[in-house]
Parts: C-alpha cells; structure tokens; sequence
C-alpha cells in the first residue's frame, strides 16, 4: 500500500519521498560508522570485505531494474498503441459508412455519441479511479447493434457489412484493452523488491568503506542520487493513463473532430 501511494503522488512529492526515503538510510548509515557505540562493531563486520563485494548485491539490482524499467516503457507503448488502434477503427468505421450505398447518419450519430463519452466521461473516470464509464459502454452497445443489423446487408451487400461489423468489433477490442491497461496495478512485490536491494547495496557501500568516512558518504550520496533519478523515471511511466504522463484522448478527440471537418 505505501509503495502503491508513492507511486500515485505528483511528480514533485515523488521524487521528494524518494529523496528522503535514501536520504534517511544514508543517514543512518553514516551515524552508525560515526558513533563510537557502534563504529568498532562495524569494524569488525567490514574487515575482510573487499571492494569487488558491492557488485554481487548491485548486479541484482541492476538487473531488476532493468526488468522493471522495460516493463513500464513497454506498458506505455502498448498504451499508445492500443489508443491509436481506437482511433483508427473510429474512422473506419465511419469511412465505410459515408462510402455505403444507404444513408447511415444514424449510425455515425452513435459513433460520434460514443467517441465525445469516451473523451468527455471515461477519459477523467480512467483518471481518477482507472474505472470505465457507464456511458461510453451503452454509446458503444447501440453502435454494435446498429452495426449489426441485418438490412445493412441487404442494402449495402454482404461485404460492405461484414467490413463494418469487424471494424466496429475492432472498436470495441481497442476499448477493452485500454480499459485493462487502466484498471490494472502496479506490482507493489517488484517495487518492494528493488528498494531493499537498492538498500542492501548502500549497506554494501558504508561497510567497504567503514574507515574512511567522507569517502563513504560521497559514494552513499552518488549512489543514492542515481537511484533516485532512476526509480523516479522509471515510476512515471508505470501507470499510462493515470500517471505524470498519462496518455492524452487527443487522439480521439481529433478523429472526432475530423469527422466533422472531413479532413484527416
């Protein structure tokens, strides 16, 4: 729950509760090789321990970070994809249904129902609660039925319908996977993960450099602050529509607004 809540913040307190978050455990690392209670035990621990050490724990890390990082630019991507995807089958099916024989004003009037819902309800409810809207749901059904009416067969033919019906599916596929992307959660397990090995790594650090105390906080400090820089990017990207760099319905809102001007 608290890594989900850091990763739901602003960009400004993000980076802030990273900061501290490494800054603390800098801190106390730096008093315990400091403090005369605590030094001569912490001598003890680190004698023997040689530099090569820190890679043993810092290789795991880099590799989940990787891991990790891939993850949510992938999951960006996809998010782009799948809105594209959305907006392209809208304006096929509204080509296929200025290019038909029967007049289907009908038909484009729930299609341009559908896609103002989609920009104007269900875009800020994927923001706030990553939920779908009711709205956009019932716009989209009535599209499918119109779509799926039998005399559009009869009087536009067979494959004219058939092109429709699938570009309208397509449609609904599109939403349904944005939808998916919208409503699924950040692996706080993942995340849990790299802070306590980013943590084990800084313990690494201050024990290889338990007697030389300036040298150990600057390589404490170094570290940190990659860290920082990095889980930070790596968190705005986690979630793609409800995120610091939330996917815009732009794209949406243009096909909409090409239908009306007729230009793409």
């Amino acid at each position: 729950m608290i890594l989900g809540f850091w990763l739901e913040q602003p960009v400004w307190l993000m980076f802030a509760l990273l900061t501290a978050g490494f800054l603390g455990v800098c801190l106390v690392l730096s008093l315990l090789a400091n403090l005369p209670g605590t030094r001569a035990a912490g001598r003890v621990l680190a004698t023997g321990i040689v530099p090569p050490y820190i890679g043993v724990v810092a290789v795991l890390l880099a590799l989940l970070t990787g891991f990790v990082a891939n993850d949510a630019w992938e999951r960006q991507r996809q998010a782009g994809r799948v809105v594209q995807s959305e907006r392209a089958h809208a304006l096929a099916v509204y080509d296929l249904s200025i290019a038909s024989t029967p007049d289907m004003s009908a038909l484009r009037g729930l299609l341009a129902a559908y896609l103002d819902a989609v920009v104007r309800e269900e875009w800020p409810s994927m923001a706030e609660t990553g939920a779908s809207s009711s709205v956009a749901g019932r716009a989209l059904g009535q599209l499918l039925q119109a779509a799926a009416d039998p005399r559009i067969a009869v009087e536009a033919g067979q494959a004219t319908h058939a092109a429709l019906l699938e570009a309208v599916m397509q449609l609904r596929s599109a939403r349904s996977e944005r939808l998916a992307l919208s409503a699924s959660h950040s692996d706080e397990s993942k995340w849990l993960t790299l802070m306590a090995l980013a943590v084990l790594t800084l313990i690494s650090i201050a024990l290889v450099h338990w007697e030389r105390p300036p040298a150990q906080a600057a390589t404490l400090v170094l570290f940190s602050t990659a860290m920082i820089v990095t889980f930070g990017v790596i968190g705005l990207h986690e979630r793609p529509f409800d995120g610091p760099l939330a996917m815009s319905s732009e794209p949406i809102r243009l096909a909409r607004i090409a239908m009306v001007s007729g230009e793409r």
